[in-house]
């Protein structure tokens, strides 16, 4: 008897070790979640709130006429994202995905982003458009002009970009693989920032003067 215990033993270290092998954390769904042992004093969790089921509608799964134009005249850079992620449509609530639809006036640019925390699937409708992604160091290009139908992948966390080198508009829907993305726009985030990133640290970064580190962030 006592000669199947070591047997059992095993087995039993084996089993604990599996299960922690293959234990991971959920895919963070906002920039940060800080732990509180408070509860009555916790707001927000890795995503939403669930919805008795009891009360859920066809509305929570429905957005309507994602095709209507974005207003590209009113962005200097001539572009416009709509994005619908689960803020826009509730039923997308841990479903791991989100839409957008992209306008581009000629020379119109959607410029270096990063999405924290969703690769993105995109999908040319009307034009053509140069796009690319730079890889993490030592920051390699891949670089693919897109016309009508063509379908080009960003992965999760780098820096990309898209812009319409036609002369007439450009239309494109891209899907991406959370249901809150995230978006930090480079330059907006660099020169921006609320508060300002100090200037020595910015003039330094980039080897340029203050002073025109000082002018770009006034444009921002």
């Amino acid at each position: 008897m006592m000669k199947g215990v070591p047997y059992l033993v095993t087995v039993a270290i084996l089993a604990l070790a599996f299960s922690l092998a293959s234990a991971y954390d959920p895919s963070p769904l906002q920039d940060f979640c800080v732990a509180i042992n408070k509860t009555d004093s916790a707001v927000f969790v890795n995503g939403k709130f669930c919805k008795d089921p009891a009360y859920v509608t066809a509305n929570n799964s429905f957005f309507p006429r994602l095709n209507i134009p974005g207003n590209i005249a009113a962005n200097k850079l001539g572009s416009s994202v709509n994005l619908v992620n689960v803020d826009k449509l509730p039923g997308l609530n841990t479903l791991g995905i989100s839409l957008a639809h992209l306008d581009f006036a000629p020379y119109g640019l959607n410029p270096p982003h990063i999405h924290p925390r969703g690769t993105e699937l995109l999908v040319v409708m009307e034009g053509t458009l140069l796009v690319g992604f730079v890889t993490s160091n030592p920051n390699k290009l891949f670089t693919k002009v897109l016309n009508k139908g063509d379908v080009f992948v960003f992965p999760i966390g780098l820096i990309h970009f898209q812009f319409n080198i036609g002369q007439t508009n450009a239309i494109a829907f891209a899907s991406l693989s959370s249901q809150n993305p995230g978006l930090i726009t480079i330059a907006n985030a660099v020169f921006g920032s609320n508060p300002p990133i100090n200037t020595d640290v910015l003039a330094k970064a980039f080897q340029m003067d203050k002073n025109v580190v000082d002018y770009l962030q006034k444009q921002f």
